[in-house]
């Protein structure tokens, strides 16, 4: 399924900062930023990418903060409180 067919069917660009502990100092965090198309409420995609994440890598996740923004929506009009002239 093409990029567009997925937004056209309810998938929204997400973004998930993902903050973990390191590996090699756990007490300390480290953040990572991870974008795709994914379905708002059960994150489906998202959902997969941390469970490879719990049994792949090392890193322990301490917290995921998401945001989404729907990439199509409708335009976006504003009227100009002036009109301007260009010869």
């Amino acid at each position: 399924m093409s990029n567009l067919e997925r937004q056209l069917n309810g998938y929204r660009l997400t973004t998930a900062e993902i903050l973990y502990h390191m590996p090699d100092h756990p007490e300390l965090l480290q953040s990572f930023v991870w974008q795709t198309l994914d379905m708002a409420p059960r994150y489906p995609v998202l959902r997969r990418f941390l469970d490879y994440w719990v049994h792949n890598i090392e890193g322990r996740l301490h917290s995921v903060r998401i945001a989404q923004r729907g990439v199509i929506a409708p335009a976006e009009l504003r009227f100009a409180g002036a009109e301007i002239s260009v010869n």
